[in-house]
């Protein structure tokens, strides 16, 4: 039984931004809340800009620049998905330094983020990461409130 377990490759998702860590039935916004694009958590940034919360590769940067899809070796696709309704805003407020094929490391700094700007011209600032194959995969939660950029455990992903 033991060895089901041992047996698995996990994968490790850490906070991106330094934040409070919400479920994804609190964004206010049913394309995550009611999980159409998978399953995950959200966090709204208290300070600090977007990180890699995994090592992997970018499968996807939006040109609009709000949103950023990452790829890990063991094939779980993740999304950053920067504030609500942000694509409204053409990519002013996001500094994207990263682009599709680069390999990225937790904690790589990803996009810059001007959250004031976000705040004062989008719906919200809060950010989904949302494991968009997670149908194929194992989630644990790991439960923490308060997330702090590349230090706290966010989920823990292991293949079905």
């Amino acid at each position: 039984m033991l060895s089901k377990f041992f047996g698995k490759r996990k994968l490790s998702i850490y906070a991106p931004v330094d934040g409070e860590i919400l479920s994804l039935e609190q964004v206010p916004d049913p394309i995550f809340s009611d999980k159409m694009l998978g399953e995950g958590l959200a966090i709204m940034p208290t300070k600090g800009h977007i990180h890699a919360p995994i090592n992997g590769t970018v499968m996807h940067v939006a040109q609009t620049k709000h949103a950023i899809g990452l790829r890990s070796k063991d094939g779980t696709e993740l999304l950053i998905h920067i504030g609500l309704e942000t694509v409204s805003l053409k990519g002013k407020g996001f500094t994207v330094l990263v682009k599709e094929g680069d390999i990225v490391s937790v904690g790589q700094l990803i996009v810059a983020v001007d959250w004031d700007f976000i705040e004062a011209n989008a719906k919200s600032i809060i950010t989904p990461i949302v494991i968009t194959n997670s149908a194929a995969r194992q989630i644990q939660y790991e439960g923490s409130k308060e997330g702090i950029m590349g230090e706290t455990l966010l989920m823990t992903v292991y293949p079905k």
